[in-house]
């Protein structure tokens, strides 16, 4: 029996150069997952009109051909290419823009070490905005680039991303994280939460409208009602006088 040799793909290549996962879980934890997908998430809504903004959540970053060196932030946003599917984001294939905002959310299998080379990592590769949240603590630490280094934010409650445009508000409880139109990211369920009350506001103003208009309706034909009475008795009592007329009785006389 003769063997077939099978190619090396373009596919195959890739998955031997640049693989597509790191081997870690995407969270360790439901705070975290939560946090993760909600950002990712309100990101790609706030974006969704913009064709060129491209966001993604635990997606492998290689910033240099040829060079297995990465890190898949748990949120990351790229201005300046196409949304769309990828495997990776290997930077060279997309005019060489790294992601300009990246957000890692912390669990407690985080390491000082580990957070310290993704600090490294994303300010030697150009980006221009990185925040760390801890859901646990309720710690938000941003850092804004300037020249070479990110530097940190010194306050963080009322913070206007200046890339995104949303709006950090920090209570001793929670964060909350708001657009620029002022609406505040929600989770899932508490987007159809307010889908169902949008609706059932739409239900009920609908319900309103055709109260309003069967009101109007009834208005309407009582006027017309009463118009129509009144013009009978009009013409009855144009009959009245003609039939008198015919009998020789003026009404002139008799007032």
């Amino acid at each position: 029996m003769v063997q077939q040799l099978i190619p090396i793909t373009s596919d195959t290549e890739y998955d031997l150069n640049y693989p597509e996962s790191d081997g870690k879980p995407m969270a360790d934890n439901t705070i975290q997952f939560r946090w993760i997908v909600t950002l990712k998430e309100n990101l790609e809504i706030l974006f969704a009109a913009i064709a060129d903004v491209f966001v993604a959540g635990d997606l492998l970053w290689y910033p240099v051909e040829k060079n297995k060196k990465c890190q898949a932030p748990d949120v990351m946003v790229v201005f300046g290419i196409q949304k769309g599917d990828r495997r990776s984001y290997k930077q060279w294939e997309e005019n060489n823009i790294a992601p300009q905002v990246v957000f890692e959310i912390l669990s407690s299998s985080n390491t000082t070490k580990e957070m310290a080379n993704k600090l490294l990592f994303y300010q030697r590769y150009g980006v221009e905005e990185y925040y760390i949240y801890d859901p646990e603590t309720v710690d938000l630490t941003g850092l804004l680039r300037s020249g070479e280094d990110l530097e940190v934010i010194e306050e963080m409650n009322g913070w206007v991303s200046p890339r995104l445009g949303v709006r950090f508000e920090l209570t001793p409880d929670k964060l909350e994280i708001y657009r620029p139109d002022g609406q505040k990211f929600l989770t899932f369920v508490e987007l159809d939460q307010l889908r169902d009350q949008e609706h059932q506001r739409a239900e009920q103003e609908s319900q309103r409208a055709e109260q309003e208009s069967q009101r109007a309706e009834q208005e309407r034909q009582q006027k017309e009602a009463a118009l129509s009475q009144l013009q009978e008795e009009q013409q009855r009592y144009q009959d009245l006088l003609a039939r008198l007329q015919e009998r020789g009785i003026d009404l002139e006389q008799l007032q």
